[in-house]
């Protein structure tokens, strides 16, 4: 038999089934109970819990590590297993803060629950440089902090816009800097919330408030020095793209040295100080004044060291001319102008001389053309009464007058007969 027996005050053997409650469990059937309870609990299928890491073990199946509460109050056992572990944001480390992602799971053998994590992220600090890093990535791949995208300061700009807070002591430095540096400098005051949940959209508003006056040449936005969680509305996504957008360049002045917010990044310039943002806004103007008169002085001394090195060369030439041999150069300029002359004289006479044969040539040509001449060697020319010039006989009619011109005198005659 297989039921369990024990012996009473009289030493008889008795059944102990027959004594125990009807709802007893065992501790198999408990953990089964309590395992269905959490496992099929909705909440508890997917859960985020916080907390500091306080232990973390490798094993060849996986990471195992307990996550206790920040107040120390509370720990949970919590396991990763290999084939999860690469994707992982954040692995588990020791002292620190987790936001871990997963669900509840019973170890039946030990009569624990677990956190079976899916999915851990930084936890406090962590988490926001996370977030930080995420939006820095995204905002340099869309090309917002590429320096082929900065906008060169004005040099002398006559009136420059700042966006601070009216309280705090940057808008004083920059002030107090400006009219130290530059007197004379119009300086247009936008107001705004630089510290708080408030702050991003008062810093956008302020800027846009700029924008639409329109008189700005440059925009500071500033804030001073303080703890790193104050300096996170610098780091808001809004304000990043408004200094982007903005149509005038931006110089920023956030903080101290060490600090360093994605509104710097997007700045056409990043001064890091507020009082390096007025030194950087504008020149100095008795460092002006001073250039100034450095480069009138470099300017006459460089005239005046032209001048001299003139006169020295001046001064050299006549020195040359004096030592010339003038009469000997004289001589040989007479003596090349004359034969110029000769040269000149010949091609002169011959152009004439062939002119002359020229003329005489055409006159022989002309004689022997002229009607005088031929007339002289017994011909005659023949007019018309019209004083044309017979030519031939057939243009003739008998009783025609006609003129005869010999080589002396003329005669009129009448045609009687014409003759084939």
């Amino acid at each position: 038999m297989n039921h369990e027996q024990s012996t009473n005050d009289k030493g008889q053997m008795t059944n102990t089934n027959s004594l125990l409650p009807e709802a007893t469990l065992s501790v198999a059937g408990l953990t089964d109970y309590i395992q269905e309870l959490l496992e099929q609990d909705t909440q508890l299928q997917k859960v985020w819990v916080i907390g500091e890491v306080s232990s973390a073990n490798r094993h060849r199946s996986g990471m195992f590590f307990t996550l206790r509460d920040l107040e120390g109050k509370a720990s949970i056992q919590c396991v990763v297993w290999n084939s999860v572990l690469s994707k992982l944001v954040q692995l588990p480390q020791s002292g620190e803060q987790l936001i871990a992602l997963g669900s509840i799971r019973i170890y039946p053998q030990r009569g624990q629950y677990q956190l079976m994590v899916w999915q851990a992220l930084p936890g406090g600090e962590g988490l926001q440089a996370l977030r930080y890093n995420q939006l820095r990535q995204r905002l340099a791949a869309e090309g917002l902090f590429d320096a082929q995208n900065k906008r060169p300061l004005p040099t002398h700009p006559q009136t420059i816009a700042v966006v601070t807070s009216p309280q705090a002591a940057a808008w004083g430095d920059i002030r107090r800097t400006l009219r130290q540096r530059y007197p004379g400098l119009s300086v247009l005051f936008s107001p705004a919330q630089v510290q708080g949940d408030l702050a991003p959209e008062s810093i956008v508003t302020a800027i846009e408030r700029v924008e639409r006056d329109g008189r700005a040449e440059l925009v500071i936005l500033s804030r001073g020095g303080g703890a790193s969680e104050d300096l996170v509305g610098f780091d808001d996504e809004r304000v990043v793209r408004a200094i982007a957008n903005c149509s005038i360049p931006v110089l920023t002045g956030i903080g101290h040295q060490r600090d360093e917010s994605l509104a710097d990044l997007v700045a056409d310039f990043c001064a890091h100080t507020p009082t390096a943002a007025a030194e950087r806004a504008v020149p100095e103007l008795a460092t002006l004044i001073t250039e100034h008169q450095q480069r009138q002085e470099a300017l006459h001394e460089a005239v005046t060291q032209h001048l001299d090195t003139s006169r020295n060369q001046l001064h050299q030439l006549k020195n040359r001319l004096q030592r010339l041999p003038l009469n000997r150069q004289l001589q040989q300029e007479h003596h090349a102008i004359a034969q110029q002359r000769q040269r000149l004289i010949h091609s002169t006479s011959w152009r004439i001389s062939q002119a002359t044969q020229h003329c005489q040539f055409l006159g022989q040509k002309l004689a022997t053309l002229d009607p005088t001449n031929v007339l002289k060697r017994g011909y005659a020319v023949v007019r018309t009464e019209q004083g044309k010039i017979a030519r031939n006989a057939t243009s003739l009619v008998p009783g025609e007058e006609l003129q005869i011109q010999l080589a002396e005198g003329q005669i009129n005659v009448q045609v009687t007969e014409i003759i084939d």
